[in-house]
């Protein structure tokens, strides 16, 4: 794997005239592959809103680095340019946020996606989103438990 992205970093430096159109964001978390195939092994998971450094497209595939970390990922899930939105629940781009109302009465901004740490949060969950809740009991358990509280 190590001459892999090795091999990548030197096709990265060779264009660097074209920088522009070797970056993309993610529209979603993503799994990053070994292959170019639903069924190969993960490398990797690809938080919204992410920037990567793509090697090339082909057949609906991009060869993609990100942190440290080479693979595959599907064309369909990258935008070209930064998104100017937060990313809400379940990795789609919305704006405004969603909120639901907990188990006493308030109204709290549901887990979202956010490039940098927003104000409020509370806690960043498994899957990269940032927790509001006011209450450590249920936070993030649509979201795979907490990974760092804040």
């Amino acid at each position: 794997m190590k001459v892999i992205q090795f091999l990548f970093l030197i096709g990265l430096i060779l264009g660097v005239e074209n920088a522009q159109a070797q970056v993309a964001y993610t529209k979603t978390g993503l799994n990053l592959r070994v292959l170019p195939s639903r069924n190969s092994e993960v490398v990797s998971t690809i938080p919204a809103v992410s920037m990567v450094s793509i090697g090339g497209c082909q057949g609906g595939w991009c060869n993609v680095y990100y942190l440290g970390n080479n693979g595959y990922v599907k064309e369909a899930y990258l935008i070209r340019e930064r998104p100017n939105t937060s990313v809400g629940h379940r990795g789609k781009f919305s704006n405004p946020n969603r909120y639901y109302t907990n188990s006493v009465g308030e109204r709290v901004q549901s887990p979202t996606y956010y490039s940098n740490t927003p104000s409020g949060a509370t806690a960043v969950c498994n899957d990269g989103t940032y927790s509001f809740s006011r209450s450590r009991r249920g936070t993030c358990s649509h979201h795979g438990g907490v990974r760092r509280w804040l």
